[in-house]
């Protein structure tokens, strides 16, 4: 794919990303302050409703008291009448009907004791309904005379009442408030109407007079802005109040959130599949395309690798066809030998490739035994030896363990040695200065491969036992090597329970170190 194009797509599908995140955010917080501001209409229609009964309770009250004790009253200080007189004359029946409808208004001057007031006496009216209805028709002597009177008398307290609450709505402006409600029924009302909204909170009460705070409060009331919520008690005929009831939910966030919370955490969750997803293709996205490049630069490797060996044993082949050599012997084992050493290389690669195949795939056999680890050590320097000495240079032991002897396989483990000091020869461009050092450690015995050669960088530290790791050092193909040895490397030791670190310096050479567990 053209990195631009790849470029493109990443960019676009991280953007859409963000834009996901975003918009669940902006859901998020617009379901928030939504569920807030219906929080905060359900408390105001519940705060309206707890003044209004709370005023209703009142009047109720002392109306009922008013109600008995007006009808035990004595004489009225005044009487007065307001009447309406109307009639209906049937000609057929020589019969006149006359209707008389009128409110009979009686003053009362009573005493204001039995409202539980500071005043000494209160203006009430009782007014009655009163209705009569008289029939005039004609006489034995001819005469109109009225023969029915019907009489009714009704209370009209729906009217009374108007005017009670009128009248008192200013006698009881002079009550004390702690007279006029109590704290036990600010909690009942404002529970039950939070209960009939489905409204689980918390609430302190307090109630204010011209924002001076009175006796009606509870004991853990706060005046804060944020969760505190008001209205007017007591309103009188003007609309105005000089009482306030502040209700603080202190629980309020946590209400609202509670509400979004089930939604907005299955949201969440899938936001974060989404994001985690996203990370795994863009991780295996690159990871796919560093293979692809590390493939390709094993292929290139491979290829080079192969055409040296083959082009030297073209080039002795060629050489053992002329007759001059094939009577000197020494010529002739010469170039036998360098047939058989480049074949050898050839056949070691390809091995490696079908071991590292095999051990993927997990059908590599490593039958484990008493082994040891000195005596591999040893075999592993000859197969090495020739080559170091041929270049100058030396590989010294320093054999401190006491005890050497670990359960692993021979074989694998000398391989594993191998790789490792086939690597401080290659990765040293002078002469090659070797140290191999063991020591035991409480069970187990570490080993200590150093070079004083080229060393390696933090970054390649870090990826040196993955497979086609190379580090590229401008010429892909000046140190021969194709990533596998190291790989091969980790997964024998892994096999054999044991461990591997690199100590490593850029220019000051490398240190491998390998920890395997003693036994008896």
């Amino acid at each position: 794919m053209n990195k631009k194009l790849f470029a493109l797509l990443i960019a676009l599908m991280t953007l859409s990303l963000l834009g996901i995140i975003f918009v669940q955010g902006y859901w998020i917080s617009n379901s928030y302050k939504a569920k807030d501001d219906q929080f905060t209409f359900h408390i105001q229609q519940i705060l309206t409703a707890t003044s209004r009964e709370i005023q209703l309770r009142e009047v109720d009250y002392y109306y009922d008291i008013y109600d008995g004790y007006i009808e035990s009253v004595g004489e009225p200080d005044n009487v007065s009448m307001s009447e309406l007189i109307y009639k209906i004359s049937d000609e057929k029946s020589d019969e006149t009907y006359i209707f008389s409808d009128g409110i009979l208004q009686e003053d009362y001057k009573l005493s204001s004791s039995f409202l539980d007031t500071e005043i000494d006496s209160i203006q009430f009216k009782k007014l009655t309904n009163r209705r009569i209805t008289t029939k005039i028709g004609s006489g034995l002597d001819g005469t109109n005379k009225p023969q029915t009177t019907m009489k009714s008398f009704t209370r009209l307290k729906d009217y009374e009442r108007s005017q009670f609450e009128k009248a008192f709505s200013n006698i009881s402006a002079k009550t004390p408030i702690h007279k006029r409600v109590s704290g036990r029924d600010i909690e009942e009302l404002i529970s039950n109407e939070l209960k009939a909204r489905n409204l689980n909170s918390k609430f302190e009460y307090a109630v204010y007079s011209n924002k001076l705070a009175t006796k009606v409060r509870s004991k853990e009331f706060d005046l804060d802005p944020e969760t505190t919520y008001s209205v007017p008690l007591f309103v009188n005929k003007d609309m105005n109040a000089s009482y306030q009831l502040y209700v603080n939910f202190s629980e309020k966030e946590k209400v609202v959130l509670n509400s979004i919370i089930g939604m907005a955490m299955l949201s969440l969750t899938f936001t974060a599949v989404i994001i985690l997803a996203y990370a795994s293709a863009l991780s295996q996205i690159f990871k796919q395309r560093q293979i692809s490049q590390i493939k390709t630069d094993f292929i290139n490797n491979m290829t080079h690798e192969f055409k040296t060996p083959i082009a030297t044993i073209n080039l002795a082949l060629d050489a053992l066809k002329n007759p001059k050599v094939k009577n000197d012997n020494e010529f002739l084992g010469r170039y036998l030998g360098m047939i058989r050493e480049e074949n050898r290389r050839m056949h070691a690669q390809v091995e490696n490739v079908l071991r590292i195949s095999k051990l993927e795939k997990n059908e590599i056999d490593v039958p484990k035994e008493r082994v040891k680890l000195h005596e591999i050590i040893d075999d592993a320097i000859t197969h090495v030896s020739l080559i170091v000495e041929d270049r100058g240079g030396y590989i010294n032991t320093h054999f401190d363990a006491q005890k050497s002897s670990v359960l692993g396989n021979e074989l694998h483990l000398t391989n594993v040695i191998v790789n490792i000091l086939d690597n401080a020869i290659k990765y040293t461009e002078g002469v090659p200065k070797i140290d191999v050092y063991t020591e035991n450690a409480k069970n187990s015995i570490i080993m200590k491969v150093s070079d004083q050669g080229m060393g390696m960088s933090n970054a390649v530290q870090k990826r040196i036992f993955e497979k086609f790791y190379r580090e590229h050092t401008g010429d892909i193909h000046n140190v021969k090597g194709h990533g596998l040895g190291l790989a091969y490397v980790k997964r024998i030791l892994d096999d054999h329970d044991a461990q591997i670190y690199v100590e490593s310096e850029k220019d000051k050479g490398s240190a491998f170190i390998i920890k395997l567990h003693l036994i008896s």
